[in-house]
């Protein structure tokens, strides 16, 4: 593989084996076809027999069994939405964005703002000059210590995983999904209203057929449990120990897709619910390729199966990486900041 290094990200030199991932890019009806239903008939069947049960008033933990496993789905229906984002789920683009307003009024989620956002991810993974947008908040060691006392207690914060984990993804799709972004086009502020809309009327329909009540034990935990798994998968996906970042004037695409993005092996039923989106060095290499086509375009390339796979344990240790250290080029604990400024004062 041939790299420019002193290169912005579109000068890169692409291997001979890049082209090739072009050819797992062609959408199959077949395969979206049977992911709807082996996902949309489960989901919507799960709902059916937990409002049965919270009539019927079973025990409430039996319903939050239930809504766990409702939320694997959803998490799924969310890998559909993602791939309606990149106009890579079905041929048809009519379809794709029938798909993607469907899928993110499930999902809480707007689809032309949140498809803004992502495509710029894509756009400034890895480039420390154009954090921000699509991803997590991300600083520094420089950046943190110039930080007043407040602003760094905010940032330890958001950074602890009881908050991110906990808190952020509640607020993120019960809340900051109901607004479009600060620079929003009409396009995106029209998709924002229409999903909050849609949102409204359901709950305006379900609070009539079902009751208000019923509605909210089912659908609440459903979006919380998907939510939290949502956000960690998203996290663990540039967040990891050896991740790639790099300043923009050095910023390589190939090294952004293949070592700043997480190749996240799991085991095969979070694979299933995950669609795949663990393959993440390939999504980046070509986010056109839809998620049922990632594993075998994986199995049919070395070059990507060469890429060290992320283990769950493993992904756990991540959780204490929380600063980039731009000297050593790579993510550092809080711990290692306080060590680091203590052997300086000892040398003195």
């Amino acid at each position: 593989m041939r790299i420019n290094q002193d290169s912005d990200k579109t000068q890169v030199t692409k291997p001979n084996w890049y082209q090739a991932l072009s050819n797992y890019e062609k959408p199959s009806f077949r395969k979206a076809a049977f992911q709807l239903a082996d996902t949309y008939i489960p989901y919507l069947t799960l709902w059916a027999v937990m409002v049965r049960m919270v009539h019927q008033r079973y025990p409430y933990w039996i319903t939050l069994l239930l809504a766990f496993v409702a939320s694997a789905l959803l998490a799924r229906i969310f890998i559909f939405f993602h791939d309606s984002c990149h106009g890579s789920f079905f041929a048809s683009r009519r379809a794709n964005r029938i798909l993607g307003y469907v899928s993110g009024i499930l999902t809480f989620t707007p689809y032309e703002d949140w498809r803004h956002a992502h495509v710029r991810h894509h756009a400034t993974a890895g480039d420390l000059d154009h954090r921000g947008v699509g991803d997590f908040w991300m600083l520094t060691v420089e950046e943190y210590i110039a930080l007043p006392g407040l602003k760094r207690l905010a940032y330890r914060l958001f950074r602890n995983p009881f908050v991110l984990l906990g808190l952020i993804p509640t607020v993120l799709f019960f809340i900051a999904h109901r607004f479009p972004h600060k620079r929003a086009r009409r396009s995106e502020w029209y998709s924002a209203i229409f999903t909050d809309l849609a949102i409204l009327a359901i709950i305006g329909v379900a609070s009539v057929a079902i009751g208000l009540r019923t509605y909210l034990l089912i659908q609440v935990p459903i979006m919380i449990f998907a939510g939290t798994g949502a956000v960690w998968v998203f996290y663990i996906q540039h967040q990891f120990e050896g991740v790639y970042w790099a300043r923009h004037e050095h910023c390589d695409s190939m090294k952004v897709a293949l070592e700043g993005s997480s190749y996240y092996k799991l085991p095969r039923v979070l694979q299933w619910v995950s669609g795949n989106i663990g393959l993440h060095h390939v999504h980046h290499l070509r986010p056109r390729i839809p998620n049922y086509n990632l594993q075998q375009c994986c199995d049919n390339t070395p070059a990507v199966q060469a890429v060290e796979p992320l283990t769950i344990r493993r992904s756990l240790r991540s959780l204490r990486l929380n600063l980039w250290d731009e000297r050593n080029g790579k993510l550092v604990s809080f711990r290692s900041i306080k060590l680091h400024s203590h052997q300086s004062n000892f040398q003195t």
